[in-house]
């Protein structure tokens, strides 16, 4: 009987533990290949980083649950490819994502010139609403540098997005990066959902629209990596 009940209190907090989350959230990472967007994702979702690495190959996602206004929020965090025979896969992920962190890396800058590209893709394929964050990553290699942050924050600026120099090798600003993102994120919701009614929680659970299974998707479309990938 006591088994029982251990089961039975188990399986309620864990029923509390799925009420407590206020928002599901979709954001996808993007970015020219080997500018280090798993890497990024790895650092945030697990505080990890893979020495040896591998280029993602479709669409891997991983998640975090953090504390946002007073608000537990579930990030579900979309690593796509960068690869150009795999853009045709990747765009159709692009539906539903609330934010996403288009990644450059500060010592290729052939990788922060198809930036631009990239923001032109997002905003084709993305809600109108969603919040893009621009990260140049793998700042801690100063020596090897070849896209002066000038450069970079002038090209926010005129583009409306948000900026931080990243390093995942280090950690450095990737927290604040993702954080500052899901925050935006959150405003934008909050104030949809003061807007409009068809954004409200009818049932109490969460925001209509905002949670991602991967069950939805075709297993087909992706193909999932055993190994740290890039």
């Amino acid at each position: 009987m006591n088994q029982e009940m251990n089961g039975s209190e188990i399986e309620g907090n864990l029923e509390t533990e799925a009420d407590k989350i206020s928002y599901v959230f979709k954001v996808v990472v993007i970015g020219d290949s080997a500018v280090g967007k798993t890497q990024l994702l790895s650092r945030f979702a697990k505080n990890d980083f893979c020495l040896d690495s591998k280029s993602t190959i479709g669409v891997e996602f991983q998640t975090r649950t953090v504390n946002i206004n007073s608000k537990v929020i579930k990030a579900q965090i979309w690593d796509t490819a960068g690869q150009e025979r795999y853009r045709a896969v990747t765009s159709a992920y692009y539906r539903g994502a609330l934010g996403a962190m288009l990644v450059y890396d500060v010592t290729k800058r052939q990788s922060f010139d198809h930036v631009a590209r990239w923001v032109e893709e997002l905003r084709a394929h993305a809600d109108t609403s969603i919040v893009i964050m621009l990260v140049g990553n793998k700042a801690d290699l100063v020596d090897l540098r070849s896209v002066p942050t000038e450069d970079a924050v002038e090209f926010a600026e005129n583009q409306g997005l948000y900026f931080f120099e990243t390093s995942a090798l280090t950690g450095e600003n990737v927290e604040q990066a993702f954080f500052k993102l899901l925050e935006e994120i959150h405003r934008v919701v909050s104030k949809k959902a003061l807007d409009s009614s068809n954004i409200g929680k009818p049932d109490g659970g969460l925001l209509n629209g905002l949670k991602i299974d991967a069950a939805d998707f075709e297993v087909s479309e992706m193909k999932k990596l055993s190994t740290c990938s890039c």
